[in-house]
């Protein structure tokens, strides 16, 4: 895919006798102020979040409550195939190359 500015592609399209598109440039100023106040957004949402502290209790919280949840989820999942194959009436203890 060739990396074209905006003036090859409307040439190209409308060729070099048409007029631009109508409000053409109102739309390419508004998307342009919009990346910008959606980049200016992230890099504030960064700052701040590299300005916090954060105690060593509150990552270990973190990490346990999240690996807490995963166990749960897997406990979960493990239920259900149990629950799946005794309502489709397989063993699932059995092993599969008997």
């Amino acid at each position: 895919m060739r990396n074209d500015s905006i003036e090859t592609i409307l040439l190209r399209h409308y060729g070099g006798t048409a007029p631009a598109p109508v409000g053409l440039e109102a739309r390419l100023l508004a998307s342009v102020q919009q990346d910008t106040a959606e980049l200016s957004e992230r890099e504030r949402t960064a700052r701040a979040w590299g300005q916090q502290r954060v105690s060593r209790r509150r990552v270990l919280r973190l990490v346990a409550f999240g690996s807490a949840g995963l166990s749960v989820l897997s406990f979960g999942l493990e239920e259900l195939r149990h629950v799946e194959a005794s309502l489709i009436g397989q063993d699932t203890h059995r092993p599969a190359y008997t």
